[in-house]
């Protein structure tokens, strides 16, 4: 069943029409229909085979204006470097404690941070961590010696992005109380880094869709031409 707040901004979203990025994230701020600070999300449709190595693009960026939600971080690593990782600002610090909590179905964290010495350790993780995207990983960062650095990245606004079996990159980029301006700048900033990211062996149109949508409100279709500089 649909809402009467959902029918109206329905009413106010062109769903044939393609809105410049300014316009899309100053529209996305008047549909919002919940009552919390909802989630404003990118969703961007690439022209790859993510089946294929080299086209299953994934990477990290630092959105500008952050995201707008403080990221809860585990550290996983050596007791030499647990003072790092506490003085850095880190939700939760330890190893086998936590190997074990995991294992036991715990994941009430946003991302996990490991030292590269205990990655052997975290391997067996995979099936819990794995589908969460909370598996730690060299491309994304999440697997490094410089414990402080990861964190302090987190912490401000640096977010992993991968694409989906169909080519998709889902990504929230802040939330509807953010300025447009800012909302803008954040999701230009992302599809910079998508862009820069085109495998040479992709053919055709790499940017074939973009859309936005906060949480619960109807999705909005970005012009590609606005947000290739």
């Amino acid at each position: 069943m649909i809402t009467k707040k959902r029918k109206v901004a329905n009413t106010k979203v062109d769903a044939n029409k393609a809105y410049s990025l300014k316009e899309a994230s100053a529209l996305v701020k008047e549909v919002n229909t919940t009552k919390f600070d909802s989630s404003v999300d990118l969703h961007i449709k690439l022209g790859v085979d993510p089946k294929k190595a080299d086209q299953a693009i994934r990477g990290t960026v630092s959105l500008p204006h952050g995201t707008g939600k403080t990221k809860r971080v585990l550290v996983l690593c050596t007791p030499d470097k647990e003072a790092e990782a506490k003085a850095a600002g880190a939700d939760h610090v330890g190893l086998d404690e936590f190997i074990t909590k995991i294992e036991s179905g715990w994941t009430d964290i946003d991302v996990i941070v490991a030292t590269p010495s205990v990655m052997p350790k975290i391997g067996k993780l995979g099936k819990v961590l794995g589908p969460r995207n909370l598996m730690p990983n060299p491309k994304t960062g999440t697997v490094t010696n410089d414990v402080a650095g990861a964190i302090t990245d987190l912490k401000g606004g640096k977010i992993a992005f991968k694409v989906d079996k169909v080519g998709i990159i889902h990504a929230s980029i802040g939330r509807v109380s953010f300025a447009p301006e800012k909302i803008a700048e954040n999701s230009q900033e992302l599809i910079n880094a998508i862009v820069k990211l085109k495998p040479s062996s992709s053919k055709g149109t790499y940017l074939r869709g973009v859309s936005m949508a906060s949480t619960m409100s109807p999705g909005i279709m970005v012009d590609t031409k606005s947000v290739q500089n």
